[in-house]
């Protein structure tokens, strides 16, 4: 069976639709052209109704569009529009002036239907009543409506004007403070320059309105005068006939321009005072007054009691007071619905969504960088209402990040079965990092001169393994009278993280964290790691500051890091020697910190026999050299360092072993399982102001 062919008129339609929209710049341009035309084409009747009816039209269509819009700058194309249907009403009133004058004389009809419908609808048989109803018109139009809204105009032009270098400071600093994207910032400019240039056409376009309002007196003084003198000089008609058909001619064509002309004006005021608001005017206007439900139940009780007064219309009143009151109920029904409806959004929002049972998997098996296990007789120190725990852990933040430029992750806290009643572990990296016990409503009394005085519990303390007893609060009170240290369990527990912190800060500074802590340099010192000649720059910078943290030096001075970062890593790619490089960069800092009150730094050297057997046993090598000695010469190395070492544990001076440059590292490797906490210092480290003191040697 054959396909019918199909119909070309569809096509036909679509094509034609399609070359309108494309020349729709050309039939806008003729259009305007025609408006001008009409200044000087006469009109006939028929052509000045479709014009007037045309311009009543757009004029309804603009003000229906003022009400919609959500803000003023979605119809920033008002002035433009206001310019063009102002222009077609003056060239209609020009076009209508001609007919009454010319034609007038014929009857009420004369400039055809439009014109005299209004005339003979106002006007009623007395050309009186219309010409004041006419003028009240027109009053309303130029003084209240038109004089107001070109006030709003001035001013709101003026401010936005004022404003703008202040919001555009305000742009700035959002997008200096990263709290906007570029393409962000460059949508609100544009917004902000959309503004000014909206409100000061809007500032311009005000004196159409208001030109447009003085234009139509004067046309209608025009009909009116001129009208009367045409038809009883050239036609012969009485004055009073002459007045009666003029004036109601003119009365009819002066409605005609002032309904469109009050049309446009009240748009032109619903734009310039929507301000800053935003959505339509119901909506604005609605909304803000179902906030005060109150004031309409007091509007409507006080018309009720206007009614009650002698000689008023109780009946109009009392069905106003009763409409208010209604609209009073509806809208606070509205409000209380819309509260219970935000409500409840806020509470679906704050619910975490429900996990997949993968995402449930990956929260199992998810490591956490620090977390802190209490068994359940300590609970009460992180969960009770007064609980001064995660306070005091939240805290310790701040102290690690001035004193070693190290931001310390969230410590999560979480009750552990398994665990002793009184017993708490530490997880770093989830890897059991320490363990101790406390009691959660005794205090520790720390290195008591005389134990058998204190009635308690003997033990140790956690973080430094100092002799201790668990006392009860008077006890304390006793204690603290006689000058001894007593300290609450949060304290304890909250020294003892710190201590463990410190000895696995290397280990916790990850790569998101040193990510993190370039992100916060200056675009410079950013660039600058970058560039470095290695191919995971970030990977070598984490690398050197796990190094430092490792000995305890602190890295908040990170750009100078960087830079001594730059400059090891033209040479090498080796993080030891870079790390080397970066402690010699930060000679003052690492000097500072162990200069003692006496205002030197105390070390232990080396003897020059070991000294000379360290430089045998160094061998040179890329990237990294080594480091070859018998296991007994090592041990026998330690036993001697740790014997020096002990010597001074008792003195408030913990000195440095100070050695050479090359075997730093190497010295720090032997000795970093038996005193950790011990600077390991080289030569090169001394800065040029720092002073030294030979303590003891290492023999």
């Amino acid at each position: 069976m054959a396909t019918p062919p199909a119909s070309p008129i569809g096509p036909v339609r679509g094509v034609a639709s399609g070359r309108i929209l494309a020349n729709r710049d050309v039939g806008f341009a003729l259009g305007v052209t025609m408006i001008l035309a009409v200044l000087f084409v006469p009109l006939p009747p028929v052509l000045l109704d479709f014009g007037l009816a045309l311009s009543l039209s757009v004029s309804v269509l603009v003000l229906m569009v003022a009400l919609w819009i959500r803000t003023p700058l979605e119809f920033n194309a008002f002035p433009t529009l206001l310019l063009v249907v102002t222009l077609l009403r003056l060239s209609l009133n020009v076009a209508s002036t001609r007919l009454i004058l010319s034609q007038g004389h014929t009857g009420t009809s004369a400039a055809g239907g439009v014109i005299e419908g209004f005339s003979r609808f106002i006007v009623a048989g007395s050309f009186v009543i219309g010409l004041v109803i006419f003028a009240i018109l027109v009053v309303i139009n130029f003084i209240v409506i038109t004089k107001g809204s070109t006030r709003i105009a001035e001013v709101s032009a003026r401010f936005s004007l004022d404003a703008m270098p202040g919001k555009q400071m305000a742009i700035d600093a959002d997008l200096g403070a990263g709290l906007i994207d570029d393409a962000q910032a460059k949508e609100r400019r544009k917004t902000l320059e959309e503004e000014s240039g909206f409100f000061g056409a809007m500032d311009g376009a005000s004196k159409f309105v208001r030109g447009d309002a003085v234009a139509g007196i004067i046309i209608t003084l025009i009909n009116v005068i001129g009208g009367i003198l045409i038809g009883t000089v050239q036609h012969g008609m009485s004055t009073g006939d002459a007045a009666s058909t003029y004036t109601t001619l003119t009365i009819g064509d002066g409605l005609v321009s002032q309904i469109p002309a009050l049309i446009v004006a009240m748009a032109a005021g619903f734009i310039v005072t929507k301000g800053g608001t935003e959505g339509a005017a119901n909506e604005v206007v609605l909304a803000q007054l179902g906030r005060f439900p109150k004031a309409l139940y007091m509007a409507g009780g006080l018309l009720f009691g206007i009614g009650l007064l002698p000689g008023f219309p109780l009946p109009v009143f009392a069905a106003l007071a009763l409409g208010m009151a209604t609209l009073g109920y509806v809208m606070q029904r509205a409000a209380a619905e819309a509260d219970r409806d935000s409500e409840a959004d806020a509470a679906r929002a704050a619910e975490p969504p429900a996990k997949s049972e993968g995402e449930v998997l990956a929260d199992s098996m998810r490591v956490d960088d620090l977390c802190l296990e209490l068994g359940a007789g300590l609970v009460v120190l992180s969960d009770s209402a007064d609980a001064a725990l995660p306070g005091k852990i939240k805290s310790l933040r701040g102290v690690f990040a001035r004193e070693y430029g190290f931001v310390l992750p969230t410590v999560r806290i979480r009750d552990e079965p398994s665990l002793p009643s009184n017993g708490y572990r530490i997880m770093a990296q989830g890897v059991e990092a320490a363990t101790g016990d406390l009691r959660a409503h005794g205090r520790l009394l720390l290195s008591p001169p005389n134990q058998a005085a204190f009635p308690g519990e003997r033990t140790k303390d956690p973080a430094f393994g100092l002799d201790a007893i668990w006392v009860d609060a008077d006890t304390a009170d006793s204690a603290e009278a006689q000058g001894l240290t007593v300290v609450d369990p949060e304290s304890v527990l909250t020294t003892h993280l710190t201590e463990t912190v410190k000895e696995h800060m290397a280990d916790l500074l990850s790569f998101r964290a040193t990510r993190e802590a370039i992100e916060r340099l200056d675009k410079d010192y950013q660039k600058l790691v970058s560039d470095l000649p290695v191919p995971t720059p970030t990977i070598i910078v984490q690398h050197v500051l796990q190094r430092l943290l490792a000995e305890r030096v602190s890295i908040r001075n990170l750009p100078l890091i960087v830079e001594a970062i730059a400059e090891a890593a033209r040479g090498t790619s080796s993080a030891m020697r870079i790390t080397e490089h970066v402690r010699q960069r930060l000679a003052s800092q690492i000097c500072g910190a162990m200069t003692s009150d006496s205002g030197y730094i105390p070390v232990i050297g080396l003897s020059p026999a070991w000294e000379r057997e360290f430089v045998e046993a160094l061998r040179s090598g890329d990237p990294d050299p080594s480091f070859l000695m018998s296991p007994q010469r090592v041990q026998d190395f330690v036993l001697a360092a740790r014997k020096e070492i002990q010597t001074h544990a008792a003195t408030d001076a913990w000195p440095a072993i100070l050695v050479s440059a090359d075997v730093r590292h190497f010295v720090r490797s032997m000795l970093e399982r038996v005193s950790p906490t011990t600077p390991i210092i080289s030569h090169a480290e001394i800065h040029r102001k720092a002073a030294l003191r030979t303590v003891g040697q290492i023999a």
